[in-house]
């Protein structure tokens, strides 16, 4: 009788570990499955965070919590703090969105611990040692491409009577002026600034890809987007702002990627 106890003893204490072993497991794989809740976003040179608000709408009736980063678009290092010290303040793992020039952005602060997948809206993705006007001058330009020479202050701007045409073509004229008028001061020695880092290298990454982006050569965006491995999404005869002309689109592609935070 003694050895019998003992063993159902036995098996119940291997029945407990079993219960205990399913339960942590299946928890953690729930708790891999839910998806990243915390979104930011990173601005590009020429149009600052307020372009974003009906992406941040999309999502914010979803569930989000989206924080839009107003970055100064001073220097490299600048932009990529500003981005730092908003995904220091996320209570958990998020998804990080960067615009044409803070593709580059995203692609140095990305390495930040919270960040678990990056998307890409007409942004470039430099490798380490890379800057962005080597990326952007790989192709020729399109003629509608209104990107000025730094100023004697070392300021770089949008073409005037090049902006709704070469920028925000399929917005309506009086929304492209309203960004023309709004767009911030960029530092043009800034798109010559190496990145050290390419979180895309480590993290999944997604690329939005306008068809008819006449600031950046969509051929450019193809070829960074295939170096990476990025989950491409083009968007049929879409501006450089798709995600104001197309945020449905762009909201979707932000909840595929929090949907999916897989490490590579």
């Amino acid at each position: 009788m003694k050895t019998e106890f003992l063993k159902c003893k036995v098996n119940y204490r291997l029945i407990a570990n079993a219960i205990l072993f399913c339960t942590l497991f299946f928890g953690k794989i729930q708790a891999q499955n839910q998806p990243v809740k915390n979104v930011v976003i990173v601005h590009g040179a020429f149009a600052d965070g307020s372009g974003w608000r009906k992406v941040f709408d999309i999502l914010y009736k979803k569930g989000y919590n989206v924080t839009v980063v107003q970055n100064p678009c001073s220097t490299l290092q600048a932009d990529v703090d500003a981005t730092n010290l908003a995904l220091d303040k996320q209570d958990g793992s998020t998804i990080l969105v960067g615009h044409s020039w803070a593709g580059t952005v995203i692609t140095q602060a990305g390495v930040h611990p919270k960040v678990v997948g990056l998307v890409y809206v007409s942004g470039f993705m430099p490798d380490k040692g890379e800057n962005t006007i080597t990326l952007a001058t790989s192709l020729p330009a399109s003629p509608e491409s209104g990107l000025m020479a730094p100023d004697a202050k070392g300021y770089s701007y949008y073409d005037k009577d090049k902006f709704h045409a070469g920028f925000a073509a399929d917005l309506s004229k009086a929304e492209a002026d309203f960004m023309y008028a709004s767009q911030g001061s960029f530092i043009g020695a800034s798109f010559g600034t190496p990145v050290t880092e390419a979180a895309w290298r480590d993290k999944p990454s997604y690329a939005v890809i306008p068809t008819e982006d006449k600031s950046i050569n969509p051929d450019i965006l193809r070829n960074m987007a295939k170096r990476a491995g990025s989950v491409v999404t083009e968007v049929k005869g879409s501006s450089h702002v798709s995600f104001m002309s197309h945020p449905d689109v762009v909201a979707g592609v932000i909840m595929t990627a929090s949907m999916k935070p897989v490490v590579k």
